[in-house]
């Protein structure tokens, strides 16, 4: 498990910055502690900076995952949010729409 790249970052904060904004600091810097991404066989997790300093005793071909996934890099090195990123993300959402698949109307909350 390692930091990601420069590169690897910029590319994961643009495509959540277009779900959150500029909400992106409020999930790094949060009230309940400080949380940071990780990269580990292609994929982004999402974790506890006092979990990952317990976890640093554990080889990284034994490990399995640590914390949340967030997603995946691409082989085209584009990135992919998973379904699991979700709970995390929804708080600062920008603009939530839900469509009512029984009337087709739209309801917005900002």
């Amino acid at each position: 498990m390692r930091p990601l790249t420069e590169e690897e970052t910029r590319v994961m904060f643009e495509k959540i910055a277009k779900y959150i904004g500029e909400n992106l600091q409020l999930l790094v810097d949060r009230p309940d502690g400080t949380y940071c991404f990780r990269l580990h066989n292609d994929r982004v997790y999402y974790v506890s900076e006092k979990i990952m300093k317990l976890a640093a005793n554990i080889s990284g071909d034994k490990l399995v995952s640590l914390g949340t996934c967030f997603g995946k890099f691409t082989k085209t090195h584009k990135f992919r949010l998973h379904v699991t990123a979700l709970d995390y993300l929804a708080p600062y959402a920008k603009v939530c729409e839900v469509v009512s698949s029984a009337t087709g109307d739209e309801v917005k909350d900002e």
